[in-house]
């Protein structure tokens, strides 16, 4: 399949810059038999008792440094994934870096620039003794998604950041769960509908574009899974399974293909993909070319989700990581 074939236009201007005061105030836009335009407050309605939902309880870290060189440049590191002594990370320059650069990081210590990219991807290495997670939670900031264009605000750290977030590890929030709060919760929970948590820690690739012509031809980035085996024993016992966010999907999905509970996913779900585990998604409009677009074309039927795209927009649906939501229900 061709790119192309999942591309769209949306203007600038309904791409949310910040979410809701009150996050279950948000529209949801709902797919099934036919189009509905609610609140997600209203959600529990719109569910059924006996169904059983999967939040994922990864938690965001402030992945974002601001550095600079010798010379006084900044130089911007988003960090990815320890692999080993270092970092992955997209380092961000005007002007491009060398292999063993050093540069000044906030609290008085250096980086070192083992691997140098100029606008993408290389490895950066921290000062031994040094606790890196202690020290993001101290000088690190919000890794907001690009299109999200102002400064980080301190209630981002809250704000991107799901409620019920435990398990460190995301570089980017599963937005879809931005829109609980403690006031949906019980009101599900009062419908007999249960909640169960997995975690996904959330990978940058969650951002990029497919870049090639044919999407066969793509290469997704792994991320971490796990889910509990009293979680998993719900899930194959319940009588439909709500997907909260495409992370909780593709991480179902992927034990029902691979038995295994954890591990890394590298899952690529395009249309005609077999889904085994998920009866109904919840989840946020996401950009065009994107994996998670052609995802949840392949859940809802890529005619349904055009079209439901094409009515969101022309209803002024605000979009993407702090935007409103979707609940696709397919027959």
């Amino acid at each position: 399949m061709k790119v192309e074939e999942f591309d769209f236009s949306y203007p600038e201007e309904l791409v949310a810059q910040e979410p809701l005061l009150e996050r279950d105030q948000a529209r949801l836009f709902v797919v099934g038999d036919s189009f509905q335009h609610r609140k997600v407050f209203d959600l529990p309605d719109l569910l059924e008792p006996g169904d059983l939902i999967i939040l994922n309880n990864t938690k965001v870290i402030p992945a974002r440094l601001f550095t600079h060189r010798k010379s006084g440049g900044r130089v911007e590191i988003f960090l990815l994934e320890r692999s080993g002594g270092f970092w992955r990370a997209l380092i961000n320059s005007s002007k491009a870096l060398r292999d063993g650069e050093i540069l000044d990081a906030p609290g008085d210590i250096e980086i070192v620039v083992e691997d140098s990219a100029y606008h993408g991807e290389g490895k950066v290495r921290f000062p031994e003794g040094v606790d890196v997670n202690s020290y993001l939670l101290k000088h690190g900031l919000p890794p907001l998604p690009p299109y999200i264009k102002r400064e980080v605000r301190q209630r981002d750290f809250l704000q991107y950041q799901t409620i019920y977030a435990e398990i460190p590890g995301a570089v980017a929030a599963p937005t879809a769960g931005l829109h609980f709060t403690p006031r949906l919760l019980e009101n599900i929970y009062a419908r007999e509908i249960r909640i169960e948590y997995l975690t996904l820690h959330v990978g940058l690739g969650t951002f990029q574009p497919v870049r090639v012509e044919n999407i066969e031809d793509h290469i997704m980035h792994a991320e971490h899974y796990e889910i509990s085996p009293y979680v998993w024993e719900s899930v194959e016992k319940a009588e439909r399974v709500v997907a909260v966010g495409t992370t909780t999907l593709r991480a179902l999905e992927t034990v029902a293909i691979t038995h295994r509970l954890s591990g890394k996913t590298d899952l690529f779900i395009t249309p005609g993909f077999d889904f085994q585990v998920v009866d109904k998604l919840m989840t946020n409009f996401h950009q065009p070319r994107t994996t998670l677009f052609m995802l949840v074309s392949a859940f809802a039927g890529r005619e349904k989700i055009k079209a439901a795209y094409k009515e969101a927009i022309a209803n002024n649906y605000r979009l993407f990581s702090y935007g409103d939501a979707m609940l696709l229900m397919p027959a």
